[in-house]
């Protein structure tokens, strides 16, 4: 089978690239996904990603090697193994970061990357409802809407950081990404819109794009130093797809695994498992960022917060009467409907820290399902720009195999001291505010007696976790350890591509969504030869956060 493009992974980055290459019809467009289709209730349900945290067949579950700075607890790292990847199975929450995460990302040596260059495409991916202005767009692949429903203590917990001081914000994505308000989210008609639905699924009916579902990548074939094709697996059948060029984007943990399996990577990465170097990229699997992240939970005094009980079934029953007739109510919930980004510190120069607001006792990534049966509501705060870095590798060299995956939270110092102020702050300033007064019961993690900074940095090692942004284990960059250039393509080596999250030289200050979506644009862009120059006006840029 020969194609111009094969594309490992469809998601969110794959989906876009299978859309615009495939626009060029005299381009043969190979998608393949490791897993099946996103036609399933649960992804077009918003409030279907409880049921997908555990999905044995859409989700990858994942875990983490044991992290020495958390009390040597492995965590679940969730990704999504489904048509759309991550975007069928997270909170749909759309952010962008802030300009300067793309500023420092072109300080670093990344050409082309700069927030003046980035707006205009992060424009043109979307389509939202509020319409088009000088930050947003409409027309584009990704939908975005206000939500279709906010739980009142969603609407309480905005109110109640308000009057702690922090500034209301009706879009984190316009002049001023500091402040509190009701997020934005990928949907449309009250559904979920995943990258699958509103790149792929359009186009499925193009005669020069293939879409293989429930395939996996074994190695990219390479002759010399020219990537030519892919070994993929389906069905227990072993086939190669020859290439003119090959673009991998299965994502921060699995491009890297796949790369190392194709003998890309480091030769003491590659030894150890008998697989021989093809091609000697120390940088593969290194610099691993994710957003560490902390809750605070209360029990809620009202009954009528989220909850997994029996006595929360009467309303269940009318909720989900209510969306089949409306597509609307409480299953569009995001189950993240408010937060914000604010500073650990007065000083700070744009906001370190980002909140997220659960009306629903959680715990364990909510995987503790007896916990999450009471009533209650949980806040999270996490770490924007965390300083830890860690590392993806293989644990063997079957491809079926789950990579390594050691994202050492907390392992620098300041990460802590910035998560402990969060903490501080949600727990001691905002949660404490006149709006949660109804809801208001006892505090249930951290604790009633858990106060000082040593027992609440235990705390802090016994409870954080990942709120799901994984990025950089193929970052892009022109030192020893980039492994793409600014046009995401492998160095060193030719026609061969990294287009994803994992391409990330830093993190940035958001949710991480729709900027691989953004990413994918500008790398099909580049394949394609198409030269875009912002129209006058198209590109201002932000006001510093005051």
């Amino acid at each position: 089978m020969q194609f111009d493009y094969v594309i490992v992974g469809g998601g969110s980055a794959g989906c876009v690239l299978a859309n615009r290459l495939s626009a060029k019809t005299s381009c043969r467009v190979c998608l393949i996904e490791a897993g099946p289709s996103d036609d399933s209730l649960l992804v077009r349900v918003p409030a279907g990603i409880i049921a997908l945290m555990r999905s044995r067949k859409r989700n990858w579950r994942y875990w983490s090697c044991p992290q020495a700075q958390l009390d040597g607890r492995p965590r679940y790292m969730p990704r999504g193994k489904t048509l759309g990847g991550s975007s069928s199975v997270n909170a749909m929450i759309y952010t962008r970061g802030h300009p300067r995460d793309y500023d420092h990302w072109a300080a670093l040596g990344n050409a082309g990357w700069g927030w003046d260059d980035v707006l205009p495409v992060f424009k043109r991916s979307e389509d939202n409802t509020r319409g088009a202005d000088a930050f947003h767009g409409v027309g584009g692949g990704l939908k975005v809407a206000d939500l279709a429903y906010a739980h009142p203590a969603s609407r309480a917990f905005v109110a109640a950081c308000v009057e702690a001081g922090f500034p209301a914000n009706h879009d984190f994505n316009a002049a001023v990404q500091e402040g509190v308000g009701l997020y934005q989210v990928t949907q449309a008609g009250g559904e979920r819109s995943n990258v699958a639905r509103g790149y792929l699924a359009p186009i499925l009916d193009r005669t020069n794009l293939t879409v293989l579902t429930d395939t996996l990548a074994k190695r990219v074939l390479l002759d010399g130093k020219r990537a030519v094709g892919v070994e993929c697996v389906s069905r227990g059948a072993t086939r190669k797809l020859e290439a003119g060029t090959v673009i991998v984007s299965a994502g921060t943990f699995n491009s890297p695994q796949l790369l190392l399996l194709s003998g890309i990577g480091a030769r003491a990465a590659l030894e150890p498992h008998g697989i021989p170097q093809s091609h000697d990229l120390p940088g593969v699997g290194q610099n691993l960022q994710d957003h560490p992240d902390v809750l605070t939970v209360y029990h809620s005094r009202r009954h009528d917060t989220m909850s997994l009980g029996i006595g929360y079934l009467p309303q269940a029953v009318r909720d989900a009467w209510q969306y089949a007739r409306t597509r609307q109510g409480p299953l569009t919930s995001n189950a993240a409907e408010a937060g914000g980004f604010i500073k650990s510190q007065p000083e700070a120069d744009i906001p370190d820290l980002q909140l997220h607001l659960t009306a629903a006792l959680l715990d364990n990534h909510g995987l503790n399902w007896r916990f999450a049966m009471g009533w209650g509501y949980s806040a999270h705060v996490c770490v924007l720009r965390p300083k830890s870095r860690g590392h993806v590798g293989l644990i063997d060299a079957n491809p079926q195999s789950p990579p390594l995956i050691d994202p050492n939270f907390l392992a620098d110092p300041d990460d802590t001291e910035r998560l402990l102020r969060g903490l501080r702050i949600v727990r001691e300033n905002i949660l404490a505010c006149n709006p949660l007064a109804p809801w208001r019961g006892s505090e249930v993690f951290p604790g009633a007696d858990v106060r000082s900074d040593a027992e609440l940095r235990a705390y802090l090692r016994a409870k954080v976790e990942t709120i799901y942004h994984p990025v950089g284990t193929c970052a892009m960059g022109n030192g020893d350890r980039a492994v793409v250039d600014a046009d995401l393509k492998v160095r060193g080596l030719d026609a061969l591509y990294v287009v994803d999250a994992s391409v990330m030289p830093t993190l940035i200050g958001g949710n991480t969504n729709a900027p691989t979506v953004m990413i994918a644009e500008k790398a099909a862009d580049g394949m394609l030869g198409v030269h875009r120059s912002p129209r006058e006006g198209d590109a201002p840029r932000r006001m510093p956060d005051a």
